[in-house]
């Protein structure tokens, strides 16, 4: 937080450091510059004064002088001609300015500054001048070689020697200007220099001046608008707990009010003006607490939790004029800087949710429309009932009601009509009631009534006379009179009887038996009635069916359908077929279960489960290479299936899951089946024909109208009814039969399937007419699924004579089971 306040700041003062230094590094490369410059001029000077001695006397020490003199400037030349750019020597330099007399300390300043600045006029002027005089000392230096030479040799004469002096005397004259121009060059370089310097900090110094008053500006608008949020937030609390339903009130450590919003207000009846500065135990006073909860009570306890809130404490508030209500607490300390300042507490009237609970309660044990206990009531009562000790003889019963065409009341005079009629018939059987007797609406169009401490005879007569008021009943609607009847059946709940779901299942199979002996009538549950149990073995069928749907207890076999003429198809063509498993091992046929699984709606869980268990063995088996191709595989479905919407997408989903071709599927449904779900069968038809599914017609021949119907239905095949293919041989009028369904589909272009071929002279038969395919135990007999398709050897149609064993079984000849229908 620190730096990001501080960063500009820090940012500045570096700027200012680096400017000051930068000034200094110039300052200082001048400074080396005049004292360099000055150091020429002195050499020079010196070095023509010396030779101007030695061109007159000749003396050798003279000339030593000469020589020590010169190397000055000649030094200072050669630091400067290793400065020149795309060539530079900066040992060399260092060394040729050492030679001219700088001081070590500055040969690095001065090095810096002819080298990055020697494109400017302030370095550039002066250096021109620094030239011209090089050339002079190297005139200078080619005199003082003549020189040497002839004092050396001896020959220098006095009018030599003056030629030498003038020469002497012209250099200097010429060098005087220059190295006077040089110096004033200089002086003017380093004014400027100084000048500039000192304007660019003051620039700096300017622009630092507008940047922190910028940033203080900054700081000051952002804390402007931080105390603007701040009071935002504030005016934003205060609104929201205004605005807010429950009661807030803040305290200090010593439980005194310091905040109260409007809905503490008028949850405690007091106002926020009275009530501030008070003893929060003024205020909240509670009720029914054992032990009795105080407000300082409850301060404390919040003070005492530190951070963690108190939360969730039911109780009843008592306010001043002694009303009471029903209050949830919620408390939480209150702390500014890890310092302990009060807390705040939060009380919610929990009055309408009571009110929502107890209404919950009622509606999740009554039934809305008839007010009546519903089933899950009723059963709990039932239960209650049969747990208790029942004297012999005052057991009690358990009467189920269902009302007679109320369906058609509902068809013909629409839904209010028939819940008008349900509110009706529950007020007439209330009326005809005991005290204590239980009525419930168990569902639908049904009932159930619950008669406590009632012998066998006073219950059937209390039956009898529902029975009797419920086909009195009328009701106007609309201009016409709505009438119903009862179809109620009784059991007594005797000691045998100790499970609600045993005595329900009785007392539904008992109203069911009413029902089937022609509706408005009372049956009597008696545990030797033959019926009854009949129906009880449905009912277990119903459960075992169940588990066996719920632990894969079905098993799927196949038996195989015969090409009969040599055009026929290749491939395996197969029907799939249903068992059941027991426990034992013992596999059961499904007319021995399906008859209870129609009758009770099971056969749409059934078929689901055929059709996604036969295309998962399908999937499997199409990844297992070397395998013969399946042509054809039938699945039955039910007339309950043909009639459910939700098939096709179950269809659709299970193919896409399974990866299984959807040509070598076909859907078998029977005749019957297909005309009482003809709208559903043609669109489910269609539109699985649409994937490449095709759709054989069963048992046809069977019905009373197949021939009207078949233009109607999009089948690919024709299943000619077992019942003339068996006694054709026999009965010239069934062979008739098959003879006129094989022509007239294959003018509709239909394939042919002749069922319960049972002996090798039926299949000849076939054969000569003409059917395209049979099946039955003369060809092969029902094998697991798996086994069939394994195995892989379809019958052909040169071999059929002998296909009687095709699937590799033999088995001793039996009746087929009724067409082996799965669903």
């Amino acid at each position: 937080m620190t730096l990001r306040v501080t960063w500009p700041f820090i940012v500045m003062v570096l700027l200012l450091a680096a400017c000051a230094t930068a000034s200094l590094q110039v300052l200082s490369g001048v400074r080396a510059f005049v004292a360099g410059e000055s150091l020429w001029t002195k050499g020079q000077k010196d070095a023509i004064y010396h030779l101007h001695q030695y061109a007159i006397n000749g003396s050798p020490q003279s000339f030593d002088g000469f020589v020590r003199a010169i190397d000055i400037p000649l030094g200072d030349r050669a630091a400067r001609l290793a400065l020149q750019p795309g060539q530079v020597q900066t040992d060399v330099a260092r060394e040729g300015f050492l030679r001219g007399g700088n001081h070590p300390d500055d040969i690095d300043s001065l090095i810096w500054l002819l080298r990055y600045f020697d494109h400017l006029d302030l370095v550039k002027k002066p250096v021109s001048h620094w030239l011209i005089g090089d050339e002079y000392i190297n005139a200078l230096r080619e005199l003082s070689h003549e020189i040497h030479q002839r004092n050396t040799d001896g020959t220098a004469d006095a009018a030599t020697r003056q030629r030498w002096q003038d020469a002497i005397y012209e250099i200097n004259a010429g060098v005087t200007p220059v190295a006077r121009n040089f110096s004033e060059a200089l002086g003017e370089s380093s004014r400027q220099i100084v000048l500039l310097l000192m304007w660019t900090n003051m620039g700096m110094a300017a622009v630092l001046i507008v940047l922190t008053l910028w940033h203080t500006q900054g700081l000051l608008e952002q804390r402007r608008r931080a105390e603007q949020a701040l009071e935002a937030e504030r005016e934003q609390a205060r609104t929201t707990l205004t605005a807010i339903g429950d009661g807030v009130v803040t305290t200090n450590t010593q439980g005194q009010v310091l905040y109260m919003n409007p809905a503490a207000e008028a949850l405690l009846a007091r106002p926020a003006a009275q009530a501030t500065g008070q003893p929060l135990a003024q205020l909240l006073v509670f009720d029914g607490e054992a032990p009795p909860l105080s407000a300082d009570t409850l301060v404390q306890n919040i003070l005492r939790s530190g951070s963690a809130a108190l939360g969730n404490v039911h109780t009843t508030l008592v306010r001043p004029d002694q009303t009471v209500v029903p209050v949830k607490l919620v408390g939480s300390p209150i702390r500014h800087r890890d310092v302990l300042t009060g807390a705040v507490l939060v009380l919610h009237d929990v009055t309408r949710e009571q009110h929502y609970v107890e209404q919950l309660s009622w509606q999740a044990s009554h039934d809305a429309l008839t007010g009546l206990v519903n089933r899950r009531e009723f059963e709990h009562r039932l239960e209650a009932l049969l747990a208790q000790p029942r004297p012999v003889g005052r057991e009690g019963s358990l009467l189920y009601v269902d009302m007679d065409q109320f369906k058609l009341i509902n068809d013909t005079c629409g839904h209010q009509a028939g819940d008008e009629m349900l509110r009706e018939v529950c007020r007439m059987l209330q009326s005809h009631l005991r005290e204590g007797d239980t009525l419930a609406r168990l569902g639908g169009d049904e009932f159930g009534i619950l008669l406590k401490d009632c012998p066998a005879g006073p219950s059937a007569r209390i039956a009898e006379q529902l029975r009797q008021a419920g086909q009195e009943l009328r009701l106007n609607w609309g201009g016409q009179q709505l009438r119903t009847g009862l179809s109620i059946g009784m059991v007594q709940l005797i000691p045998a009887l100790t499970s609600i779901q045993e005595a329900m299942r009785v007392a539904d199979m008992a109203c069911y038996r009413a029902k089937e002996g022609g509706r408005n009538r009372v049956f009597i549950y008696q545990t030797e009635d033959i019926e009854m149990s009949r129906r009880e073995g449905e009912m277990d069928w119903v459960r075992r069916l169940r588990l066996a749907l719920e632990h894969n207890q079905f098993q799927l076999h196949a038996q195989a359908i015969a090409p009969l003429q040599p055009s026929g198809e290749s491939g395996l063509h197969m029907e799939v077929l249903l068992r059941l498993r027991e426990d034992d091992g013992q596999l059961i046929a499904p007319g021995c279960f399906i008859p209870a699984a129609e009758h009770y709606g099971m056969m749409t869980s059934i078929d689901r489960w055929v059709i996604r268990h036969t295309l998962e063995t399908l999937a499997r088996r199409q990844h297992q290479p070397g395998l013969p191709q399946v042509h054809t595989c039938a699945i039955n479905l039910s007339g309950t299936s043909l009639g459910d919407d939700s098939l096709l997408k179950l269809i659709r989903s299970a193919l896409a899951d399974s990866g299984v071709d959807p040509h070598m599927l076909c859907f078998e449904i029977t005749e019957t089946s297909a005309i009482s779900h003809l709208p559903n069968a043609v669109r489910l038809m269609k539109e699985l024909q649409q994937l490449g599914c095709r759709f054989a017609l069963d048992d046809f021949g069977a019905g009373m109208s197949s021939f009207n119907y078949l233009k109607h239905l999009p089948v690919d095949y024709l299943k000619i009814d077992g019942s003339f293919v068996k006694d054709m041989l026999h009965d010239p009028a069934n062979r008739a039969m098959v003879e006129m369904i094989h022509h007239i589909g294959h003018v509709m272009g239909k394939q042919t399937i002749a069922e319960f071929a049972e002996s090798q002279a039926i299949v000849e038969a076939l054969r000569e007419i003409g059917v395209d395919y049979a099946q039955g135990y003369a060809l092969a007999r029902p094998v697991p699924l798996e086994d069939y398709l394994a195995l892989g050897n379809p019958p052909r149609p040169e071999s059929a004579r002998g296909a009687g064993v095709a699937q590799g079984h033999t088995p001793p000849h039996s009746t087929p089971f009724p067409q082996q229908r799965p669903a």
